[in-house]
């Protein structure tokens, strides 16, 4: 009796265990490339339901920058993307991102090589080793360095180059990869969500919005205050929790195939050939911040850049022209899946674009604002520029499109322009933390391995909470008419 009650407590068991590994199954995120292929795919549909349109565009004489005009929107003739178009819109979009495909390639490669020298591992042990049991502190100490970056040259796609030294360091604390990544890529975006100096959101969003630049910076310094620590508490949280239980990492199967390989081991003796390395990795930051704020550089330039720093590690660490050229095609390997995610994303707006759409969005969404109780007028507008975000993910390109919008819509509702530069920079900022058609998001996965899926488990909470600190910022510079 005792026998057939067991036997039946098993099944009943087994069929409990296959009914929640169902579940699991059927809400489990599918693979990246599947996601990214079903947004397009509905982005393509979108483009035979949406009215097409575009407004007209002229060239501002002040800043060269091309803006919308005023109540120029206007239907056009319908050109819907057909479903045998979609395999072309893939090849598009990683040709529209080739150079941020070249620049993961060649930085990954560069960083392979520096990281053969062997500098980071005796670098990082010995920091570790002077901390103590003050380590945490490095997670604020990254957060606040990064922002510096964000907030006045605009860092974003410029500091991936440093994700592999971030998650080395975190994962000799103890910490994992998501850790790593977050103390440069949150730290950078919460400086350039802040921007109190950003010439990219701010700076332009201000010059169409006719108001002097960089005004009102004390209210943008008490977000970048708030935004900080929140980051740092919520990474502080997530890394403790890893360090106490590493079976609690979002990527634990990252991190055990990394144990071998990537952890940093051996002596904390730092030899003659790794301060070479070090000089010549720190006069290429300085030389990548001097270029970015006063040369204008980008991908190309910092490519060629950190190829260069790699090669000259290499050979102060005398590792040979043939060991460097092997190292960099080992490090480009590692990062071939993340340079094509970043392509096959960039295929989201170029199916709204080709399907003339895309001002349509703006200008439905403008629409809707204005019914809104006045009362919280300003918070529509605010998840209005959320929204458009997806579509449109560039600070500078969204400002060109939406603040010609905003900004006689906030006169004509009683707004002041100041707040509605507010609501487009925060509006365009938090959700690049998980947005799948920001490219600098994917580039950033793709340099430190973290898949997509991974990442949006750990940072959704976080994105929700900087919307709401965002929201109740919206709120007050309204009430004070900021």
């Amino acid at each position: 009796m005792d026998e057939k009650k067991s036997t039946k407590e098993n099944e009943q068991t087994d069929q409990s265990n296959q009914k929640k590994y169902s579940l699991k199954r059927l809400f489990k995120l599918p693979h990246v490339f599947v996601l990214l292929f079903i947004i397009v795919v509905l982005a393509s549909i979108l483009t035979y339901i949406i009215p097409a349109g575009e407004f007209d565009r002229v060239e501002d004489p002040t800043t060269g920058r091309t803006i919308v005009q005023q109540d120029s929107y206007q239907q056009v003739e319908q050109d819907p993307v057909g479903i045998v178009e979609v395999p072309g819109l893939f090849i598009t979009g990683l040709n529209e991102a080739s150079d941020i495909i070249l620049f993961i390639f060649v930085v990954g490669g560069a960083f392979q090589i520096i990281t053969a020298t062997g500098v980071f591992d005796s670098i990082i042990r010995k920091i570790t080793n002077m901390l103590g049991n003050k380590e945490v502190l490095i997670i604020p100490l990254f957060l606040i360095l990064f922002s510096i970056g964000g907030f006045t040259i605009g860092m974003t796609v410029e500091g991936m180059a440093l994700i592999p030294l971030a998650i080395a360091l975190a994962r000799s604390l103890g910490y994992d990869a998501i850790t790593g990544l977050s103390m440069v890529f949150i730290g950078m975006y919460v400086g350039f969500i802040s921007g109190l100096m950003n010439p990219f959101n701010v700076g332009v969003a201000q010059q169409i919005a006719e108001l002097p630049i960089y005004s009102g910076m004390w209210l943008r310094a008490i977000i970048l205050v708030v935004l900080l620590i929140t980051a740092s508490i919520y990474i502080i949280r997530y890394a403790n929790k890893v360090k106490r239980d590493p079976s609690k990492s979002i990527v634990r199967e990252m991190e055990l195939k990394a144990d071998t390989k990537d952890r940093v081991v051996g002596s904390t003796q730092i030899q003659m050939r790794h301060y070479f390395v070090l000089i010549t990795i720190l006069s290429g930051i300085c030389l990548l911040v001097w270029g970015v704020a006063n040369r204008g550089w980008y991908i190309d330039d910092i490519a060629a850049l950190f190829i260069t720093m790699g090669v000259v590690s290499g050979l102060f660490a005398g590792l040979g022209p043939s060991r460097i050229a092997e190292e960099f095609i080992e490090g480009a390997k590692a990062f071939a899946l993340g340079a094509l995610i970043v392509g096959v994303a960039r295929a989201i707006p170029v199916a709204l674009e080709e399907g003339l759409i895309i001002d349509s969005v703006i200008n439905g969404l403008a629409n809707i604002v204005v019914v809104f109780p006045e009362s919280i007028q300003v918070v529509g507008l605010f998840l209005t520029q959320t929204i458009i975000n997806f579509f449109i993910n560039s600070g500078s390109g969204q400002a060109a499109a939406t603040m010609p919008i905003i900004a006689p819509l906030g006169d004509l509702i009683g707004i002041t322009r100041q707040t509605g530069v507010l609501t487009f920079q925060l509006g365009d900022g938090f959700t690049n933390l998980i947005f799948p058609t920001g490219t600098t998001l994917m580039a950033y996965l793709a340099a430190s391995g973290v898949p997509y899926e991974k990442w949006i488990k750990f940072i959704w909470p976080l994105v929700l909470m900087f919307i709401a600190i965002g929201a109740i910022f919206i709120v007050i510079a309204d009430i004070i008419q900021y």
